[in-house]
């Protein structure tokens, strides 16, 4: 949380200190303990407790699958999470950059959740290698924390040209193959000299700094709307800046052009002007008519945001979701449409933030433990 939650909205807009002037530093504290413990060593100390013989099964290793697989560790249950990647850690590993989440720090975590008993299987798809219902079969309860990793996309013309990534593929890719630590790792993906990235969230913010450091000459940030009504903290956005960033407000990509070969060459877009709110509160963009222009560009990422992939769910008979793809639950127990099936962090709500998946696995470990407590022993 120190180091990748937004304090300034959450923890320290609640302190009263904030009412006369600045708040606490919240975060930066909390940094501080964490790092602080972690080079001293300092172990938590959990009382023993006896085994209950029960079996959970966690669908991802991201903040909300990992904070369940701990818990229900601590309460005596046996769990084992899949994870799809080759790698556990889920966003904190292949979505969040070096520079803001050492992987140093998600491999210590990692490390601690595993001597707590929890198994931990990667190269795992599920939906794929096997389904929810079999999950279901095999464990005596089941957590879906999936996360919602499938990339939005921009829908214009030329989106399929060489060179032209979602912001989920190119952070995975400089993650996961360590392009963070070029060129001591030469990993499988291009530069570009002058690159846009479309969007202005955290993630769009993440994939234009994560660019700079890989040598890109430019980095565009195209949004829409204003810097204002930008998503991303204030924080992100300052960073950008003063690293090279370079922002094109009130800008619209319309389509992506590319040469005989495939490559992009560049990226129409159109001028926007702000007009009356819309249903998410901020003035919506308009475009001028007859302000088209191109942006000579050799690379595109798209960061406009992710939603929830079908894969999990298509697997998971008679757990109910929502129009756009997310597990509905209980909001005090995380229990789905389906006895014994848990789901939490963003596969029930889209994109946030990880405290609030952190939340959602200590929520649902409580109810899981309730749960297995009140049901008989399963044969295996």
């Amino acid at each position: 949380c120190g180091r990748v939650c937004p304090q300034e909205t959450q923890c320290q807009m609640a302190c009263v200190l904030s009412k006369r002037g600045k708040p606490i530093a919240i975060g930066n504290l909390e940094r501080f303990v964490a790092d602080w413990a972690m080079k001293h060593n300092v172990e938590e100390k959990h009382e023993k407790v006896k085994k209950s013989g029960k079996r959970v099964a966690v669908v991802g290793s991201g903040p909300a699958g990992l904070t369940c697989a701990a818990d229900l560790a601590k309460m005596g249950h046996d769990v084992t999470i899949f994870e799809a990647l080759h790698k556990a850690g889920g966003v904190l590993t292949y979505g969040i950059p070096e520079f803001r989440l050492p992987k140093r720090i998600v491999k210590h975590e990692l490390e601690k959740i595993k001597k707590l008993g929890v198994e931990i299987k990667t190269d795992i798809v599920i939906g794929l290698t096997k389904g929810v219902d079999e999950l279901r079969d095999e464990f005596d309860a089941v957590f879906l924390a999936n996360g919602a990793g499938a990339p939005q996309f921009l829908n214009i013309p030329g989106e399929n040209l060489n060179d032209v990534y979602s912001a989920n593929e190119f952070l995975t890719r400089c993650n996961l193959m360590s392009a963070y630590r070029f060129p001591e790792f030469d990993t499988p993906i291009k530069i570009g000299k002058k690159i846009a990235v479309v969007g202005a969230g955290n993630v769009a913010m993440d994939v234009a700094r994560t660019a700079l450091r890989l040598g890109a000459g430019e980095v565009h940030v195209v949004y829409r709307r204003t810097r204002e009504e930008a998503p991303a903290r204030l924080e992100e956005i300052v960073r950008a800046e003063e690293e090279g960033v370079q922002f094109d407000f009130l800008t619209l990509p319309v389509r992506v052009l590319g040469d005989a070969k495939g490559n992009v060459v560049g990226m129409e877009c159109v001028k926007m002007k702000l007009g009356e709110p819309d249903e998410s509160g901020r003035r919506k963009p308009i475009a001028i008519e007859g302000s088209n222009f191109i942006m000579q560009v050799d690379m595109v990422i798209n960061a406009i945001g992710t939603t929830a992939n079908p894969i999990v769910s298509r697997s998971a008979t008679d757990v109910r979701t929502d129009k756009r793809g997310y597990f509905i639950v209980d909001d005090e127990t995380c229990a789905t449409s389906k006895k014994g099936i848990f789901a939490g962090g963003d596969i029930i709500r889209g994109s946030a933030t990880v405290i609030l998946a952190i939340g959602d696995g200590k929520r649902a470990a409580k109810a899981i433990d309730k749960y297995l407590s009140e049901q008989g022993s399963k044969d295996h």
